[in-house]
């Protein structure tokens, strides 16, 4: 969209735009889109419809800004310079079609404004920006952006999955499945998306913290550029926070590192593999020669300790088991079972067999695997786990 590519007047030296801001845009840009795909202006859907048709996402997206514009307080004096605009836009009529240079007079005037229409669910929001986007990026043909935003969404699902002992997660389960997988995506609609937004947006709260702010850094364009920040080497506690933190940040901005890719896709590690590995710690500043060897003592591997940080590859995970998954038949419980070590292995590298008596495991199986799998299945899924482990270790398994 024009407005998006524009520089906005006053922007220079500018704090970057906030939450709310950036779902305004989006928005405007959403309907904008799809009054040019589908000339859906000229028609009301009904309300709701927006999980059923692009003409009723059209006009719910437009009644979410509607909302907002009629909600501000002319009195207010950030608002009372754009009365015009305000008084404008606070009639529903306005709404019946948007121009690209209305959207763009819009977001000139109307975006950051105070509104009493507000959500203060900061996560729910974020996932909304994420869905809007990826609708948009869907309309415009942007095959790129789609596709990174594919990954999130997949990433907070399969994280979510982990989260199933919470009962609101736990109802949508299926869907979440659904969505962490690849074959929904294949020829995912734009109500599709919709329907994941409304659904699912409520749940972001019960995201672990450690995943969840690596998943919200992956808007590229939200960011400025990663600048790496001296800190001191660490002796305890929050020194070994900073150090985790540090050398994380460095190791995502080198992810196509030979060995690093090969600790993410499950490969056995070679000596050199693990050299490389620890002069990447090195070259990151995070810490000198004792705080590496301290967190290899931790962690009982360097490879594990940096599995721990960047995490296992979701399609080497998923390719760990398929040889388990080929030419068996699994329930639904059983499959769902599985899914959740995927996530886990996923988010944290490795998994001890231990884990799976403990929650969210226990929420499918209160006794244990053994309740919804044979002893011969559970000895493979335990074998698998051991296996991805020992991957993470020098050739030999030694620490």
């Amino acid at each position: 969209m024009e407005f998006f590519s524009q520089d906005r007047p006053g922007s220079e030296g500018s704090a970057q735009k906030s939450l709310s801001q950036r779902l305004f845009e989006t928005r405007l840009g959403l309907i904008t889109e799809l009054d040019a795909d589908t000339k859906s202006g000229g028609t009301e859907a009904s309300e709701g419809s927006g999980v059923g048709t692009e003409e009723g996402l059209r006009w719910g997206t437009a009644r979410q800004l509607h909302a907002t514009v009629a909600a501000m307080n002319l009195d207010n004096f950030l608002v009372r310079p754009h009365r015009r605009m305000v008084e404008q836009y606070a009639q529903w009529s306005a709404w019946s079609t948007l121009t690209v240079e209305a959207a763009d007079e819009a977001a000139q005037n109307l975006v950051g404004l105070p509104s009493g229409h507000t959500d203060h669910d900061e996560d729910a929001k974020r996932f909304d920006l994420l869905l809007l986007r990826r609708q948009l990026a869907q309309l415009t043909g942007d095959a790129g952006t789609a596709e990174r935003l594919r990954d999130t969404v997949q990433e907070i699902a399969t994280g979510l999955l982990g989260q199933t002992a919470i009962p609101s997660v736990a109802a949508q389960a299926v869907l979440l499945e659904e969505v962490a997988s690849d074959q929904w995506w294949v020829d995912v609609t734009l109500p599709m998306l919709e329907v994941a937004r409304r659904r699912l947006r409520g749940l972001l709260q019960f995201l672990d913290k450690a995943k969840k702010d690596p998943v919200y850094t992956s808007f590229q364009d939200e960011l400025n550029e990663q600048t790496l920040i001296d800190l001191p080497v660490f002796t305890s506690g929050t020194d070994m926070q900073r150090f985790r933190a540090k050398a994380t940040a460095y190791l995502k901005a080198h992810q196509d590192h030979v060995a690093l890719q090969r600790l993410r896709r499950n490969k056995a590690l070679t000596p050199d593999d693990l050299q490389a590995l620890e002069q990447m710690l090195l070259d990151s500043g995070a810490g000198d020669d004792d705080a590496i060897t301290k967190a290899k003592e931790e962690s009982h591997g360097l490879g594990l300790f940096i599995r721990s940080l960047v995490g296992l590859d979701q399609q080497a995970a998923l390719e760990a088991f398929a040889h388990y998954l080929d030419g068996t038949t699994f329930n639904a419980n059983q499959l769902h079972f599985i899914n959740l070590i995927v996530g886990e292995l996923t988010n944290n590298g490795v998994m001890e067999p231990a884990r799976l008596y403990e929650s969210p495991y226990t929420g499918l199986a209160g006794t244990g695997p053994e309740a919804i799998f044979t002893e011969g299945q559970v000895d493979n899924i335990v074998d698998i786990l051991n296996i991805v482990k020992a991957n993470a270790l020098p050739t030999g398994g030694a620490a």
